[in-house]
């Protein structure tokens, strides 16, 4: 790895992780395209602490109203929604880390793209995030846990989940936005052991230091990107977006096997 593919992989984690598209399933591409295992799974996780200052700095104001008064109703939907993913991301714990050698990469990408097209096509709440169920969140944090998923977008499924459950397009975003902060320090936490075992050796400290900075940057501008595209424009971009990329990846595993040596 040099600086230069650095900065490309954390604009990639940060524009990736808040619009519909999969920025674990664009990291897990990307590495493969240029041949990255050295050190990659901490340079992984550094790439999702700049996306979670990003979160953090777009939402502080919510966020300090929810620590003020934690105990309030969106404070119970969230944690309901994170357990559920908690459960699903340690009982296919092994079936997650065997996905992220690509496997089901161009899959992923697919079904991320019906997501986005039902949501389109079936979508019409206007629920603020007070008036939601507690069994809805439930649903939320299904749709966050198939997200785990290379491929599947995390961001895209949530949002799309909580507008299937009637939320309003602002309410939907904020809550998958806001709900990325226990789903990226989860996920922080779950990599510690294998960053251990991986060991730092060979680190370099200059490319995980402008990753993680490109990550945050444009993970702050991606969120308000897609604040204003969900709330005001069509996702029909993104839908066609994942569609072709899942297309081709199918192809490479299947026909090419040019980045991926290793289809189903």
């Amino acid at each position: 790895m040099n600086i230069l593919i650095a900065a490309l992989l954390g604009l990639v984690q940060g524009l990736c992780e808040f619009l519909p598209v999969s920025s674990s399933g664009h990291l897990v591409l990307f590495q493969n395209i240029f041949g990255i295992n050295e050190g990659a799974m901490f340079f992984d996780t550094m790439l999702h602490l700049g996306t979670l200052a990003a979160v953090i700095a777009v939402y502080y104001r919510q966020l300090w109203a929810l620590i003020k008064k934690p105990f309030q109703k969106k404070v119970y939907l969230l944690l309901l929604s994170t357990l559920v993913t908690t459960v699903i991301a340690f009982a296919f714990k092994d079936l997650f880390d065997s996905a992220f050698e690509g496997k089901f990469l161009g899959i992923g990408f697919l079904i991320t793209a019906v997501i986005l097209f039902l949501n389109e096509k079936l979508s019409h709440g206007k629920k603020d995030i007070e008036h939601m169920k507690y069994t809805e969140s439930l649903g939320v944090g299904l749709m966050q846990g198939v997200a785990i998923f290379p491929g599947v977008s995390r961001s895209g499924s949530t949002i799309a989940g909580a507008r299937f459950f009637g939320l309003s397009k602002e309410a939907a975003a904020e809550y998958s936005f806001i709900l990325s902060i226990p789903a990226i320090l989860g996920s922080l936490v779950l990599q510690i052991p294998d960053v251990a075992a991986e060991g730092l050796q060979g680190t370099d400290w200059g490319c995980v230091i402008v990753g993680t900075i490109v990550a945050a940057i444009s993970g702050y501008f991606a969120i308000r990107w897609m604040l204003r595209l969900i709330t005001k424009k069509s996702l029909k971009g993104f839908i066609i977006y994942v569609a072709a990329l899942g297309v081709l990846v199918l192809c490479d595993q299947l026909i090419f096997n040019v980045f991926f040596t290793n289809p189903f």
